[in-house]
Protein backbone atom coordinates (compact mmCIF):
# COMPACT_ATOMS: atom_id res chain seq x y z
CA UNK A 1 0.00 0.00 0.00
CA UNK A 2 1.95 3.18 -0.98
CA UNK A 3 -0.95 5.65 0.80
CA UNK A 4 -2.12 8.75 -1.00
CA UNK A 5 -0.60 11.34 -3.54
CA UNK A 6 -0.48 14.66 -3.16
CA UNK A 7 0.49 17.96 -5.37
CA UNK A 8 1.68 21.02 -3.40
CA UNK A 9 0.71 23.59 -6.38
CA UNK A 10 2.66 25.06 -9.12
CA UNK A 11 5.75 25.40 -6.89
CA UNK A 12 5.60 21.72 -5.83
CA UNK A 13 7.63 18.88 -6.20
CA UNK A 14 6.87 17.33 -9.41
CA UNK A 15 7.29 13.64 -7.91
CA UNK A 16 5.21 11.08 -6.78
CA UNK A 17 5.74 9.91 -3.16
CA UNK A 18 3.26 8.31 -0.54
CA UNK A 19 2.51 9.95 2.28
CA UNK A 20 5.72 9.68 4.56
CA UNK A 21 7.18 10.39 7.99
CA UNK A 22 10.57 11.85 8.37
CA UNK A 23 13.07 11.11 10.57
CA UNK A 24 15.72 13.91 12.56
CA UNK A 25 17.77 16.24 10.55
CA UNK A 26 21.09 14.78 11.27
CA UNK A 27 19.73 11.38 10.93
CA UNK A 28 18.98 12.49 7.10
CA UNK A 29 22.18 13.54 5.99
CA UNK A 30 23.64 10.59 7.98
CA UNK A 31 21.43 8.48 5.97
CA UNK A 32 22.72 9.16 2.58
CA UNK A 33 26.77 9.16 3.92
CA UNK A 34 26.14 5.54 5.88
CA UNK A 35 27.04 7.81 8.83
CA UNK A 36 24.17 7.15 10.48
CA UNK A 37 23.95 5.83 14.41
CA UNK A 38 24.05 2.37 15.02
CA UNK A 39 25.42 1.50 11.62
CA UNK A 40 23.98 0.09 8.65
CA UNK A 41 20.60 -0.79 10.74
CA UNK A 42 19.87 2.91 10.84
CA UNK A 43 19.90 4.41 7.24
CA UNK A 44 16.36 5.19 7.08
CA UNK A 45 16.23 7.06 10.51
CA UNK A 46 16.04 10.75 9.38
CA UNK A 47 14.20 11.84 10.22
CA UNK A 48 12.65 10.47 8.26
CA UNK A 49 13.18 12.48 10.05
CA UNK A 50 15.80 15.17 8.25
CA UNK A 51 14.00 11.26 11.45
CA UNK A 52 13.45 10.77 9.35
CA UNK A 53 11.14 10.96 3.72
CA UNK A 54 8.80 9.27 0.69
CA UNK A 55 8.81 7.26 -1.94
CA UNK A 56 9.22 9.17 -5.28
CA UNK A 57 7.69 9.25 -8.11
CA UNK A 58 5.90 11.02 -11.05
CA UNK A 59 2.86 12.69 -9.44
CA UNK A 60 3.57 14.40 -6.33
CA UNK A 61 5.52 15.30 -3.72
CA UNK A 62 5.84 13.28 -0.33
CA UNK A 63 4.30 14.08 3.47
CA UNK A 64 6.77 13.92 6.33
CA UNK A 65 6.09 13.85 9.33
CA UNK A 66 8.03 15.13 12.41
CA UNK A 67 7.85 17.45 15.44
CA UNK A 68 7.36 21.41 15.14
CA UNK A 69 6.62 24.47 16.94
CA UNK A 70 5.11 26.48 13.77
CA UNK A 71 5.03 26.94 10.69
CA UNK A 72 6.04 29.05 7.65
CA UNK A 73 3.90 29.67 3.73
CA UNK A 74 6.35 28.30 1.29
CA UNK A 75 5.66 30.76 -1.05
CA UNK A 76 7.45 32.98 1.17
CA UNK A 77 10.73 30.01 1.35
CA UNK A 78 10.31 30.13 -2.86
CA UNK A 79 10.22 33.90 -3.47
CA UNK A 80 13.51 33.98 -0.71
CA UNK A 81 15.01 31.63 -3.27
CA UNK A 82 13.97 33.04 -6.13
CA UNK A 83 15.14 36.28 -5.64
CA UNK A 84 18.37 35.01 -4.76
CA UNK A 85 19.45 33.25 -7.47
CA UNK A 86 17.73 36.22 -9.73
CA UNK A 87 20.79 38.00 -8.17
CA UNK A 88 23.43 35.64 -8.22
CA UNK A 89 23.49 34.23 -5.01
CA UNK A 90 22.36 30.50 -3.23
CA UNK A 91 19.03 29.71 -3.64
CA UNK A 92 19.63 27.40 -1.03
CA UNK A 93 20.90 29.73 1.54
CA UNK A 94 18.15 32.23 1.17
CA UNK A 95 15.72 29.62 1.68
CA UNK A 96 17.30 28.55 4.88
CA UNK A 97 17.41 31.65 6.56
CA UNK A 98 13.72 31.92 5.73
CA UNK A 99 12.87 28.78 7.32
CA UNK A 100 15.22 29.18 10.47
CA UNK A 101 13.79 32.20 11.48
CA UNK A 102 9.80 30.76 10.87
CA UNK A 103 9.88 28.68 13.88
CA UNK A 104 9.41 25.66 12.24
CA UNK A 105 11.40 23.62 14.44
CA UNK A 106 12.23 20.70 11.79
CA UNK A 107 11.54 22.33 8.60
CA UNK A 108 14.99 22.04 6.48
CA UNK A 109 16.59 22.70 3.05
CA UNK A 110 18.29 20.29 0.99
CA UNK A 111 20.40 20.89 -2.31
CA UNK A 112 19.60 18.77 -4.75
CA UNK A 113 22.50 16.33 -4.49
CA UNK A 114 21.88 15.79 -0.54
CA UNK A 115 17.79 15.31 -1.68
CA UNK A 116 18.93 12.94 -4.58
CA UNK A 117 20.98 11.02 -2.17
CA UNK A 118 18.10 10.75 0.48
CA UNK A 119 15.84 9.47 -1.89
CA UNK A 120 18.88 6.62 -2.97
CA UNK A 121 19.03 6.18 0.93
CA UNK A 122 15.13 5.35 1.21
CA UNK A 123 15.96 2.61 -1.57
CA UNK A 124 18.38 0.97 0.93
CA UNK A 125 21.61 2.24 -0.19
CA UNK A 126 23.66 5.35 0.08
CA UNK A 127 27.54 6.43 -0.82
CA UNK A 128 29.90 6.03 1.83
CA UNK A 129 32.54 4.50 4.29
CA UNK A 130 29.96 2.48 6.27
CA UNK A 131 31.03 3.67 9.80
CA UNK A 132 27.98 5.93 12.44
CA UNK A 133 29.64 8.69 14.23
CA UNK A 134 28.63 9.93 17.56
CA UNK A 135 29.18 12.31 20.02
CA UNK A 136 32.12 10.93 22.76
CA UNK A 137 32.09 11.99 26.51
CA UNK A 138 34.62 14.01 26.29
CA UNK A 139 33.37 16.09 23.50
CA UNK A 140 35.18 14.85 21.02
CA UNK A 141 34.01 12.73 18.03
CA UNK A 142 33.72 8.68 17.88
CA UNK A 143 33.09 6.06 15.33
CA UNK A 144 30.07 4.76 17.37
CA UNK A 145 30.09 1.67 14.92
CA UNK A 146 31.62 -0.25 11.51
CA UNK A 147 29.69 -2.03 8.77
CA UNK A 148 30.97 -5.13 8.59
CA UNK A 149 32.68 -5.99 5.11
CA UNK A 150 32.43 -1.55 4.26
CA UNK A 151 35.04 0.23 3.74
CA UNK A 152 35.83 1.50 7.06
CA UNK A 153 36.04 -1.88 8.18
CA UNK A 154 38.32 -3.20 5.79
CA UNK A 155 40.88 0.38 6.96
CA UNK A 156 40.49 -1.57 10.32
CA UNK A 157 38.16 1.08 11.73
CA UNK A 158 36.70 -0.09 15.00
CA UNK A 159 33.55 1.33 17.29
CA UNK A 160 34.93 3.92 19.69
CA UNK A 161 38.24 4.80 17.98
CA UNK A 162 38.76 8.58 18.04
CA UNK A 163 38.41 10.98 14.51
CA UNK A 164 40.78 13.66 14.85
CA UNK A 165 41.11 14.94 11.08
CA UNK A 166 38.81 14.22 7.66
CA UNK A 167 40.92 15.08 4.43
CA UNK A 168 43.30 16.75 7.17
CA UNK A 169 40.38 19.15 8.51
CA UNK A 170 40.72 18.54 12.42
CA UNK A 171 36.92 18.19 13.27
CA UNK A 172 36.88 18.41 17.63
CA UNK A 173 34.74 21.13 18.14
CA UNK A 174 32.65 20.76 14.93
CA UNK A 175 29.48 19.00 14.93
CA UNK A 176 28.80 15.48 14.09
CA UNK A 177 26.68 16.88 11.21
CA UNK A 178 29.41 18.97 9.99
CA UNK A 179 31.68 15.62 9.98
CA UNK A 180 29.17 13.42 8.54
CA UNK A 181 29.00 16.29 5.43
CA UNK A 182 32.90 16.19 5.81
CA UNK A 183 32.95 11.90 4.97
CA UNK A 184 30.34 12.70 2.39
CA UNK A 185 32.42 14.73 0.43
CA UNK A 186 31.37 17.54 -1.97
CA UNK A 187 29.58 17.39 -5.14
CA UNK A 188 33.32 15.62 -6.70
CA UNK A 189 33.83 13.65 -3.98
CA UNK A 190 30.59 12.14 -2.82
CA UNK A 191 30.90 8.96 -5.17
CA UNK A 192 31.91 5.44 -5.09
CA UNK A 193 35.44 4.99 -5.77
CA UNK A 194 36.63 8.17 -4.38
CA UNK A 195 39.04 8.47 -1.16
CA UNK A 196 38.67 10.16 2.60
CA UNK A 197 41.67 9.95 4.59
CA UNK A 198 40.38 9.31 8.32
CA UNK A 199 43.07 10.59 11.12
CA UNK A 200 42.33 8.37 14.07
CA UNK A 201 43.15 7.53 17.94
CA UNK A 202 42.53 4.23 19.66
CA UNK A 203 44.04 4.79 23.18
CA UNK A 204 47.08 6.32 22.82
CA UNK A 205 47.97 5.15 19.07
CA UNK A 206 47.58 7.80 16.09
CA UNK A 207 47.48 6.81 12.60
CA UNK A 208 45.80 7.58 9.13
CA UNK A 209 43.49 5.36 6.66
CA UNK A 210 41.97 5.89 3.29
CA UNK A 211 39.29 4.31 2.93
CA UNK A 212 37.40 4.52 -0.41
CA UNK A 213 33.45 5.33 -0.47
CA UNK A 214 31.77 2.66 -1.94
CA UNK A 215 27.72 2.17 -2.82
CA UNK A 216 26.01 0.22 0.12
CA UNK A 217 22.63 -1.41 0.72
CA UNK A 218 20.90 -2.22 3.69
CA UNK A 219 18.66 -4.53 4.89
CA UNK A 220 16.12 -2.67 7.00
CA UNK A 221 14.40 -5.85 8.09
CA UNK A 222 15.54 -8.75 9.82
CA UNK A 223 14.40 -12.26 11.33
CA UNK A 224 14.84 -14.92 12.87
CA UNK A 225 13.10 -17.67 15.17
CA UNK A 226 13.90 -16.78 18.81
CA UNK A 227 15.21 -20.96 20.33
CA UNK A 228 12.13 -22.52 22.25
CA UNK A 229 12.29 -22.44 26.01
CA UNK A 230 10.10 -22.84 28.95
CA UNK A 231 7.97 -19.75 28.88
CA UNK A 232 6.83 -18.15 31.78
CA UNK A 233 2.90 -19.07 31.89
CA UNK A 234 0.99 -21.33 34.82
CA UNK A 235 1.09 -24.15 32.69
CA UNK A 236 4.81 -23.87 32.45
CA UNK A 237 4.43 -24.43 28.61
CA UNK A 238 6.22 -22.50 26.04
CA UNK A 239 6.21 -22.20 22.46
CA UNK A 240 8.65 -20.24 19.51
CA UNK A 241 8.53 -16.67 18.63
CA UNK A 242 9.68 -14.56 15.42
CA UNK A 243 11.39 -11.93 16.06
CA UNK A 244 10.93 -9.64 13.23
CA UNK A 245 13.58 -6.52 13.70
CA UNK A 246 12.25 -3.36 11.43
CA UNK A 247 15.52 -0.85 11.74
CA UNK A 248 13.75 1.89 9.49
CA UNK A 249 10.81 1.89 7.03
CA UNK A 250 12.44 2.08 3.80
CA UNK A 251 10.48 1.06 0.47
CA UNK A 252 10.19 -2.73 0.54
CA UNK A 253 10.33 -2.94 4.40
CA UNK A 254 6.69 -3.19 4.46
CA UNK A 255 6.27 -6.31 2.37
CA UNK A 256 9.26 -7.70 4.54
CA UNK A 257 7.24 -7.54 7.27
CA UNK A 258 4.01 -8.77 5.83
CA UNK A 259 6.14 -11.85 3.95
CA UNK A 260 7.68 -12.78 7.48
CA UNK A 261 4.27 -13.13 9.26
CA UNK A 262 3.07 -14.95 6.27
CA UNK A 263 5.99 -17.68 6.26
CA UNK A 264 6.36 -17.86 10.19
CA UNK A 265 5.24 -21.30 11.64
CA UNK A 266 1.69 -22.13 12.55
CA UNK A 267 1.29 -20.71 16.39
CA UNK A 268 3.82 -19.42 16.53
CA UNK A 269 4.02 -15.51 18.43
CA UNK A 270 5.30 -12.42 17.10
CA UNK A 271 7.80 -9.98 18.59
CA UNK A 272 7.85 -6.56 16.45
CA UNK A 273 11.18 -4.89 17.46
CA UNK A 274 10.54 -1.24 16.94
CA UNK A 275 13.29 0.28 18.81
CA UNK A 276 15.70 2.94 17.54
CA UNK A 277 13.16 2.92 14.49
CA UNK A 278 13.66 6.65 13.28
CA UNK A 279 10.38 6.62 10.66
CA UNK A 280 10.75 6.22 6.97
CA UNK A 281 7.88 5.75 4.41
CA UNK A 282 4.18 5.61 5.97
CA UNK A 283 3.29 3.60 3.25
CA UNK A 284 5.62 1.23 4.24
CA UNK A 285 4.36 1.10 7.67
CA UNK A 286 0.74 1.27 6.87
CA UNK A 287 1.88 -2.36 4.24
CA UNK A 288 3.49 -3.56 7.84
CA UNK A 289 0.10 -2.61 9.88
CA UNK A 290 -1.88 -4.78 7.09
CA UNK A 291 0.24 -7.99 7.92
CA UNK A 292 -1.24 -7.80 11.32
CA UNK A 293 -4.94 -6.46 10.48
CA UNK A 294 -7.92 -7.12 8.49
CA UNK A 295 -8.36 -3.42 7.17
CA UNK A 296 -9.86 -1.02 9.07
CA UNK A 297 -7.87 1.93 9.86
CA UNK A 298 -4.83 3.07 10.85
CA UNK A 299 -4.28 7.02 11.23
CA UNK A 300 -5.81 10.17 10.02
CA UNK A 301 -3.93 12.66 9.12
CA UNK A 302 -4.52 16.89 8.10
CA UNK A 303 -2.93 18.39 5.42
CA UNK A 304 -3.36 22.18 5.70
CA UNK A 305 -6.88 21.52 7.27
CA UNK A 306 -8.01 18.64 4.73
CA UNK A 307 -8.83 15.48 6.98
CA UNK A 308 -7.84 12.57 4.93
CA UNK A 309 -6.84 8.51 6.25
CA UNK A 310 -5.05 5.44 5.86
CA UNK A 311 -6.39 2.43 5.78
CA UNK A 312 -4.64 -1.03 6.27
CA UNK A 313 -5.33 -3.96 3.58
CA UNK A 314 -7.43 -6.85 4.46
CA UNK A 315 -6.32 -10.17 5.06
CA UNK A 316 -3.85 -9.63 7.32
CA UNK A 317 -3.30 -12.45 10.34
CA UNK A 318 -5.55 -11.51 13.20
CA UNK A 319 -5.10 -14.85 15.50
CA UNK A 320 -1.38 -14.75 16.20
CA UNK A 321 -0.66 -13.23 19.27
CA UNK A 322 1.87 -9.83 18.65
CA UNK A 323 4.06 -7.87 21.23
CA UNK A 324 5.54 -4.66 20.00
CA UNK A 325 8.99 -3.54 21.17
CA UNK A 326 9.37 0.57 21.71
CA UNK A 327 11.86 2.96 23.05
CA UNK A 328 13.02 6.86 22.99
CA UNK A 329 14.36 5.97 19.52
CA UNK A 330 10.52 5.05 18.32
CA UNK A 331 9.80 7.39 16.16
CA UNK A 332 7.48 9.13 12.87
CA UNK A 333 6.29 6.03 11.24
CA UNK A 334 7.13 3.84 13.65
CA UNK A 335 4.76 5.66 16.09
CA UNK A 336 2.22 5.43 13.69
CA UNK A 337 2.70 2.06 12.80
CA UNK A 338 2.86 1.04 17.01
CA UNK A 339 -0.29 3.73 17.44
CA UNK A 340 -2.16 1.54 15.33
CA UNK A 341 -1.47 -2.21 16.85
CA UNK A 342 -2.01 -0.66 20.42
CA UNK A 343 -5.65 1.33 19.57
CA UNK A 344 -6.73 -1.60 17.72
CA UNK A 345 -6.02 -3.58 20.74
CA UNK A 346 -3.68 -6.11 18.14
CA UNK A 347 -0.89 -6.11 20.26
CA UNK A 348 0.28 -5.60 23.73
CA UNK A 349 3.40 -3.17 23.85
CA UNK A 350 6.14 -3.09 25.75
CA UNK A 351 9.46 -0.73 26.62
CA UNK A 352 9.51 3.00 27.08
CA UNK A 353 8.15 5.84 25.96
CA UNK A 354 8.46 7.09 21.90
CA UNK A 355 10.36 9.83 20.82
CA UNK A 356 6.69 12.09 19.91
CA UNK A 357 6.87 12.93 16.00
CA UNK A 358 3.81 13.38 14.34
CA UNK A 359 3.49 16.11 12.58
CA UNK A 360 3.25 15.85 8.63
CA UNK A 361 5.61 17.87 6.13
CA UNK A 362 5.84 18.06 2.41
CA UNK A 363 8.41 18.72 0.34
CA UNK A 364 8.78 21.52 -2.49
CA UNK A 365 11.17 22.09 -5.11
CA UNK A 366 12.97 25.77 -4.97
CA UNK A 367 13.80 27.85 -7.98
CA UNK A 368 17.38 26.77 -8.22
CA UNK A 369 17.08 22.89 -7.51
CA UNK A 370 16.94 22.69 -3.91
CA UNK A 371 14.56 21.56 -1.93
CA UNK A 372 12.35 22.66 1.27
CA UNK A 373 10.53 20.29 3.49
CA UNK A 374 7.76 22.31 5.39
CA UNK A 375 4.90 21.38 7.73
CA UNK A 376 1.74 21.09 6.61
CA UNK A 377 -0.11 19.29 9.44
CA UNK A 378 -0.25 16.40 11.42
CA UNK A 379 -1.47 12.62 12.17
CA UNK A 380 -3.51 10.62 14.69
CA UNK A 381 -3.48 7.03 15.73
CA UNK A 382 -6.83 5.37 14.96
CA UNK A 383 -8.36 6.16 18.54
CA UNK A 384 -7.74 9.89 17.76
CA UNK A 385 -4.45 10.25 19.72
CA UNK A 386 -2.19 13.21 18.91
CA UNK A 387 1.94 11.55 19.02
CA UNK A 388 3.29 14.72 18.64
CA UNK A 389 5.73 16.06 21.12
CA UNK A 390 4.18 12.90 23.73
CA UNK A 391 5.14 10.12 21.80
CA UNK A 392 3.13 6.88 22.73
CA UNK A 393 3.40 5.54 26.60
CA UNK A 394 3.94 1.39 26.05
CA UNK A 395 1.37 -0.93 27.93
CA UNK A 396 3.86 -2.24 29.57
CA UNK A 397 7.08 0.01 30.84
CA UNK A 398 10.56 -1.12 31.00
CA UNK A 399 13.94 0.18 30.39
CA UNK A 400 16.38 -2.90 31.31
CA UNK A 401 15.71 -6.46 30.06
CA UNK A 402 12.51 -4.98 27.86
CA UNK A 403 13.31 -8.27 25.03
CA UNK A 404 13.31 -10.46 28.11
CA UNK A 405 9.74 -8.91 29.59
CA UNK A 406 8.33 -8.70 25.83
CA UNK A 407 9.11 -12.94 25.58
CA UNK A 408 7.77 -13.17 28.98
CA UNK A 409 4.81 -11.05 27.87
CA UNK A 410 4.42 -13.06 24.65
CA UNK A 411 4.42 -16.26 26.43
CA UNK A 412 1.73 -15.10 28.21
CA UNK A 413 -0.49 -13.78 25.41
CA UNK A 414 -0.67 -18.12 23.84
CA UNK A 415 2.96 -17.26 22.31
CA UNK A 416 6.59 -16.88 22.48
CA UNK A 417 9.31 -18.43 23.73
Amino acid sequence: MSGPLVRSGSRGLCRGAALTLVFASVLVTAAATGSLPGGEADPSARGVTHGSGGPAGPDGPELRSRSVSSTVDRDDVADAAAEAVADGKSGTEAAEEVVSRSGDRWGAVYDQREYEEFEQALDGSYTGVGLSARRAADGRVAVAGVRTGGPADAAGVRGGDLIRTVDGRPVDGRPVSEVVALLRGDDRDAVPGSAVVLGLQRGDRRWSVTPRRARLSTEPVTVRRLAERKAATVSGAGTPAVLIKVGSFTRGAGAKVRDAVREAPSGDGILLDLRGNAGGLVGEAVTAASAFLDGGLVATYDVRGEQRALYADPGGDTDRPVVVLVDGGTMSAAELLTGALQDRGRAVTVGSRTFGKGSVQMPSKLPGGSVAELTVGHYRTPGGRSVDEKGITPDVTVTEGAQQRAETVLSGLGGGS
